[in-house]
């Protein structure tokens, strides 16, 4: 029995759609990973880069498939409203310049609990002559979160909106504004620093740490100290860009100093250990070993280390992810929590082999 030409037909279609769906699906799942790997501390360079090269390989995909895209995105969103499938869904409508579908995409980040990282993302894979047209008309709208949206383009690409950013580091809109004065520390806006010192004071946590971080970035580290310094030891979201910050606002051994003072409480003794890792002296390897044996300092310790030597994560015989091997006290510090936590006695011997012998200083100075 001959099969008809439409049946023929038919199926080269269908497996063209399945093929389109898993791209679709692909690029949703692999962003997201993306965003979660970047967001890890630290970041590991070597996973971003190799899940940016199969993320573009399905990026692609889209490219050939076009419009026809449309309602397999669409479906993917409908089903899975998370960052990904947004990331995926608006990546398509700036590849393709579809103005409604962008606006589609805007009011799908509009109810995402995440500050639409999805959206985000998508604007800052495209180059800026791609979203140009959308940031410029969108920084000057009266929507706060298409300001907000504009702004974090130009932080992603690094871009100057001109005169617009001395308006926008004053908006009313508290996430508007602690994304523009980020971008005036990232541009160094030094003839914007009266502003950005006046952000110190403003009700809403983001703003005065933007406007700190910001002030680090031009040099007046002086004027944001005791902001950072405050929310470095309250333990918060923020606490880590705060220390970061305050490291690098020096001076070092002053810094060394106060992290000893932290050492002294266990509310504040693990973003010290934190600290030791910005701070580049990779003499302090035997302290930080001392405290991964230390359950409440363990993962602060492991976040220095691998700040310190990252081509330690090729060892994986130097982690382990389930706290029960490292003992009682640290089974019951993680409980259920899904943790990765590092060997100390096989990094001590991993150091012997790896790691040149130098006289090992305390990290922690006294006054």
């Amino acid at each position: 029995m001959r099969t008809s030409s439409n049946t023929e037909g038919a199926r080269p279609l269908r497996i063209a759609r399945e093929v389109v769906r898993q791209h679709a699906e692909l690029v949703a799942f692999l962003w997201a990973q993306r965003d979660s790997w970047s967001a890890e501390d630290p970041p590991d360079a070597k996973v971003v880069a190799e899940i940016d090269e199969r993320l573009e390989i399905n990026l692609d995909g889209l490219r050939i498939a076009g419009a026809a895209a449309w309602p397999l995105l669409s479906e993917q969103f409908e089903n899975f409203p998370e960052k990904g499938e947004l990331f995926a869904f608006a990546w398509m409508a700036l590849e393709l310049d579809d103005g409604k579908r962008v606006e589609q995409a805007v009011e799908f980040a509009r109810l995402a609990a995440d500050d639409a990282k999805g959206l985000v993302g998508a604007l800052a894979s495209h180059k800026p002559a791609t979203i140009g047209p959308y940031v410029r008309n969108w920084i000057g709208g009266q929507d706060a979160l298409i300001r907000f949206l504009a702004i974090s383009s130009c932080i992603a690409h690094n871009v100057n909106p001109g005169q617009t950013l001395a308006r926008v580091i004053k908006d009313h809109d508290s996430k508007v504004r602690a994304a523009a004065l980020r971008l005036a520390g990232q541009l160094r806006c030094f003839d914007l620093e009266r502003e950005i010192q006046a952000a110190l004071d403003h009700e809403d946590g983001p703003v005065r740490l933007w406007a700190s971080w910001a002030l680090v970035e031009l040099g007046a580290g002086d004027l944001a100290r005791q902001e950072l310094a405050r929310i470095a030891t309250a333990g918060g979201t923020d606490a880590v860009v705060a220390m970061r910050a305050l490291v690098k606002a020096g001076p070092e051994n002053d810094v060394r100093i106060w992290m000893g003072a932290l050492m002294k409480s266990p509310s504040t003794a693990a973003i010290a250990v934190r600290g030791i890792g910005m701070l580049g002296d990779k003499s302090a390897l035997g302290w930080l070993v001392e405290r991964m044996k230390e359950p409440a300092l363990a993962l602060m310790a492991k976040a220095s280390f691998l700040e310190l030597f990252p081509e330690a994560r090729e060892e994986s015989k130097l982690f382990t992810g389930d706290p029960v091997e490292l003992g009682k006290p640290f089974a019951t510090f993680f409980a259920d929590r899904t943790v990765t936590l590092s060997l100390a006695d096989k990094v001590s011997e991993w150091a012997g082999m790896n790691v040149p012998a130098t006289p090992e200083t305390r990290p922690i100075a006294r006054r």
